[in-house]
């Protein structure tokens, strides 16, 4: 399956979600292992984070003036 075909059904991988919010792949991936905040999906060693959750995540952390 594509990026493209990934992201459109709402599931990102761990670099793809760090692309999204700017931050590095092993700062997601940090998060995930303490269980900081961020839900995800895992099947085996696949790890998927929601495509809403990075939204939440901006949303969540935007300041407003």
């Amino acid at each position: 399956m594509s990026t493209v075909e990934r992201v459109e059904r709402g599931m990102l991988t761990v670099a793809e979600a760090a692309w999204e919010l700017g931050l590095k792949a092993s700062t997601i991936r940090a998060w995930l292992l303490r269980r900081k905040n961020i839900t995800f999906v895992k099947v085996g060693r696949c790890v998927r984070i929601p495509r809403e959750e990075v939204l939440r995540l901006i949303r969540e952390n935007t300041i407003l003036p």
